[in-house]
C-alpha cells in the first residue's frame, strides 16, 4: 500500500465530499469578495487578498472543523489550487497556484498539530485562520507583488487580523452545525 493510499484512507467519503464542497465554495466566493475588499485596501496599497483572505480562508477552518481530520486544510488548499488552475478563475497563479493555495493549509494544519487542537475552540480557530491567511499573503507576495517592507508589514498585519476573524466566523458556524447535529434530523423548529 502506497503512502498516498494510507493518507487518503483516513478520510471517509463524507470527509472527501465536505472537502470538495468547501473547496468549491472558497473558490466561488473569491471573485466576489476580493473586489469588495479592494475598495478598502486600494488606497492603502495593500493587496486586497490580504483582507479578503480572511473570508476565504474561513472555508479551510470550517472544513477541518467539520471533518475533524488532520491535514484537511492542506487538502482543501490543494483542491482549490486544482480548481483555479483548471477553470482559470480569478486568483489563479498558474502552476504556482499549487504553492500559493496549498501553503496556507499546510501552515494552518501544522500550527494546530503543534498545539494539539482540531478547531475545537475559539482560540485555535482564530489561530488556524490567522496562520492560513498569513501564509497565503506571504506566498502571493513572494510570487506576485514583492512589496517593499512597510506595505508588506501592513499587508501581513491585515492578513493576520482578517484571517483570525475568518477563523472566528468559521467557529461560530461550526457551533451552529454542532447544535443542529445534537438535535437530530427529526427535530422540528418550535
Amino acid at each position: 500500500m502506497g503512502l498516498s493510499q494510507k493518507f487518503f484512507d483516513r478520510f471517509s467519503l463524507y470527509d472527501l465530499i465536505i472537502i470538495a464542497m468547501v473547496s468549491a465554495l472558497g473558490v466561488a466566493t473569491k471573485p466576489i469578495i476580493v473586489p469588495l475588499a479592494h475598495i478598502i485596501t486600494g488606497p492603502l496599497f495593500i493587496p486586497s487578498g490580504a483582507v479578503a483572505g480572511g473570508f476565504y480562508m474561513m472555508w479551510l477552518v470550517l472544513g477541518y472543523g467539520i471533518t475533524g481530520k488532520r491535514w484537511t486544510m492542506t487538502l482543501i488548499g490543494f483542491v482549490q489550487a486544482i480548481l483555479v488552475m483548471g477553470t482559470g478563475i480569478v486568483g489563479s497563479h498558474g502552476a504556482l497556484s499549487l504553492f500559493t493555495y496549498t501553503a496556507p493549509g499546510i501552515l494552518a494544519d501544522l500550527g494546530l498539530l503543534l498545539i494539539g487542537h482540531r478547531v475545537c475552540c475559539l482560540p485555535c480557530a482564530f489561530l488556524a485562520g490567522m496562520l492560513a491567511n498569513a501564509a497565503g499573503t506571504v506566498m502571493v507576495n513572494f510570487v506576485y507583488f514583492r512589496l517593499p517592507v512597510v506595505p508588506l508589514v501592513l499587508s501581513f498585519s491585515a492578513a493576520c487580523l482578517s484571517g483570525g476573524l475568518g477563523g472566528v466566523v468559521a467557529f461560530q458556524i461550526l457551533r451552529q452545525i454542532r447544535k443542529l447535529q445534537k438535535r437530530g434530523p427529526d427535530a422540528q423548529e418550535g
